[in-house]
């Protein structure tokens, strides 16, 4: 498989996948953070420095929420890794695996908050942060293996330092602007829809990010598909 075709699946550019999750990233932040007691699911540097400012027990942060992201997170990721083992560059069916374990995780997280609605810090609350950490790390985890560049789906810090880095304001390099900036407005657009969504409670994001995550998981596969024929 050439690298043109690495990155770019059945006529939809892996860059325009990831963006995708980025957003859906985006929304399920906004979720763990306005409905599930300040806590991020997908950024894990938010979570570290809320940590840190919560062990001094700085304006009453949480701090088992956090600590639960993140070791989810970090087991979802892991658990990436080994499925990525041995696996060719590019879009695989372990990828497809992997976005359809994501979904999963989300749509399962989504029943959890309508069988039995959120309204407090709880169990159920913990457990629908662990399960939404881990669904990030695995995301992460794909996206990852993709490699598409200044794109990781879950943070934006990165490509925020090398869109001023390279801007003509800095380095006056060529660079790919435009898929920095989509980057980071998306995540953020993500963000405002999760929020807007979550007047009807915790659900809507979560089934939203979970109807982006198939439909990307869709696309990838059948583009594969498409090559290997």
């Amino acid at each position: 498989m050439t690298t043109a075709l690495q990155h770019r699946i059945g006529g939809v550019p892996h860059v325009a996948l990831m963006l995708a999750l980025t957003f859906s990233t985006g929304v399920i932040d906004a979720v763990g953070y306005v409905g599930l007691d300040r806590v991020f699911t997908g950024n894990m540097t938010g979570n570290v420095v809320l940590l840190g400012m919560a062990l001094v027990g700085a304006d009453h942060l949480p701090i088992l929420g956090p600590v639960i992201a993140l070791v989810c997170f970090m087991a979802g990721a892991a658990a990436s890794g080994r499925l990525a083992r041995g696996s060719e560059p590019g879009w695989t069916r372990r990828n497809t695996a992997q976005l359809g374990i994501v979904a999963g995780i989300l749509v399962a997280c989504a029943v959890l908050v309508l069988v039995a609605p959120v309204v407090e810090i709880t169990a159920l609350a913990l457990t629908v942060t662990g399960l939404l950490g881990a669904a990030m790390g695995l995301q992460a985890g794909a996206a990852r293996h993709l490699a598409v560049a200044d794109v990781t789906t879950v943070v934006v810090t990165s490509t925020l330092v090398g869109l001023a880095y390279d801007s003509v304001l800095g380095r006056h390099a060529t660079h790919p602007w435009l898929r920095r900036a989509l980057a980071v407005i998306l995540i953020g657009m993500g963000a405002a829809a999760g929020a807007w969504l979550h007047r009807f409670g915790l659900a809507p994001g979560i089934i939203l990010s979970a109807l982006i995550t198939l439909v990307v998981a869709f696309l990838g596969h059948l583009g594969a598909r498409r090559i290997e024929a």
